[in-house]
Formats: C-alpha cells, structure tokens, sequence
C-alpha cells in the first residue's frame, strides 16, 4: 500500500467552497482502481491548510490511473483553483504501523 500526501494550501476565505467541492471530488477518487481509502484533515494551526491522504495499492494506481484518467480532469476542475500555492505531491510506504 502507498500513502499520498499532499498539503493544500487554500485560497483565503474559499474554505466553505472548497470543502464543498472536496465532498463532491471525493465520489471520483474513491471510484478509481486501485483506491484504498482517504482522509482530508483541515489544520488546526492554520485556518487555510487542510492535507490529503490517500491509500493506493500501488504508486501507479495513483500516478497513472488516476492522474492520467478522464476522472483526473474533473477532479482538476473542481479543486485545483482554490490552491495557492499549487500542492507539493508526495508517496510513502509503511514502515511501522499499529493497526489503527
């Protein structure tokens, strides 16, 4: 299993939109191969900055299927203008776990 992580950074006072968005996004991810589960959290520290885990069976099912995908477009055009900046993308593999 590979974990996607990626910090959002919204844009001010887009916060009720972009969560908005997010629940109607969320039905495309979660439809694609290879999908796992995800969570978005919204920080606590900073009332702009939410971050997104997603768990894929592979790296590919995150970086080909799904970016690559007609569904990838949707989803572009629901979330991706209410970042600022653009999100930093990264994968991780489980080192340590406790289940939970």
């Amino acid at each position: 299993m590979i974990m996607e992580v990626a910090l959002l950074d919204i844009k001010l006072d887009q916060k009720k939109d972009f969560e908005s968005a997010f629940g109607k996004a969320q039905e495309i991810i979660s439809s694609m191969p290879g999908y796992i589960s995800h969570q978005l959290q919204h920080c606590i520290e900073n009332p702009n900055r939410y971050i997104l885990l997603v768990n894929w069976q592979t790296l590919e099912d995150h970086t080909v299927g799904f970016r690559e995908s007609a569904q990838y477009q949707q989803w572009r055009s629901l979330l991706h203008h209410y970042y600022d900046p653009f999100p930093k993308v990264e994968h991780y593999r489980s080192v340590y776990s406790n289940g939970v």
